[in-house]
């Protein structure tokens, strides 16, 4: 049997109390989640909300002439639908995966109603959660403008690949040069030339579409503040999953099997 992600895979569905999340869990779809895949564009409406499991989603804004840069990236830590419970249901920039994986959507009206069912109140449910993890997101996008714009392209792409790390389940990624250029809004070649040195460093294996990171803890040794700034407020806020990836989806398939 294929193993499938768990929706307690990602950190919010864990948080969530057992009664709170048994109501929504039966309206949880599994959605596979293809590099490249959009979710939304500017200025679309939102009609589901997407809970990461073992994919990423980069938020991307586009400007005219073509060029973009990522402004904050979501894993299994968050959510993609933030315009939904703040109330404007749109937002002015792009979601696309750049991590191919799963991911469980619920629609926009069963999160408001459960949301509305609270009544508001900050309670440690839903609300609660979704609340403190934009205070992350905001966090995250604060940090990547002052990194973006003081930092060296070395030290970004060490933070990109940290933040890529945090979020997902193993210690490689499938990502080209040239999107990852795109991501932190450069020219492929200083990409290749950043990514040369981490890997005559012998900090990451670079084929094929294909990164491996060897020695996280030499990552960290490069990156600028801004990675622990982020990590820091995001476990302050919303701290991970106490159990194993491999525990859930062991717990997951046994269910399955039952």
């Amino acid at each position: 049997m294929t193993d499938l992600p768990n929706p307690r895979q990602n950190a919010l569905l864990y948080a969530l109390p057992p009664d709170e999340y048994q109501r929504i869990s039966p309206h949880l779809e599994l959605v596979q989640m293809p590099t490249g895949k959009v979710l939304y564009e500017s200025g679309d409406e939102l009609h589901h909300a997407y809970f990461p499991t073992t994919c990423i989603v980069s938020k991307l804004y586009v400007i005219e002439s073509g060029a973009s840069a990522e402004i904050a990236v979501v894993g299994n830590d968050g959510i993609i639908g933030v315009a939904l419970f703040m109330g404007g249901r749109t937002m002015p920039h792009r979601a696309i995966v750049r991590s191919a994986g799963y991911a469980y959507r619920l629609p926009a009206r069963l999160l408001m109603q459960e949301l509305d069912r609270s009544g508001g109140r900050r309670n440690g449910s839903l609300h609660f959660l979704l609340l403190r993890y934009t205070q992350t997101l905001i966090v995250q996008m604060a940090q990547m403008a002052v990194c973006n714009r003081h930092h060296s392209l070395n030290q970004q792409l060490c933070r990109w690949l940290l933040l890529s790390l945090d979020r997902l389940p193993s210690n490689e990624l499938s990502i080209t040069q040239e999107s990852i250029a795109t991501m932190l809004g450069v020219r492929r070649e200083g990409v290749t030339e950043a990514a040369g040195k981490l890997q005559r460093a012998g900090l990451i294996v670079y084929s094929r579409g294909r990164i491996k990171v060897l020695d996280r803890p030499g990552l960290e040794d490069r990156v600028c503040e801004c990675y622990e700034v982020v990590k820091t407020e995001s476990n302050r806020l919303l701290p991970p999953p106490r159990i194993s990836v491999r525990s859930q989806l062991n717990s997951h398939i046994q269910a399955v099997s039952c």
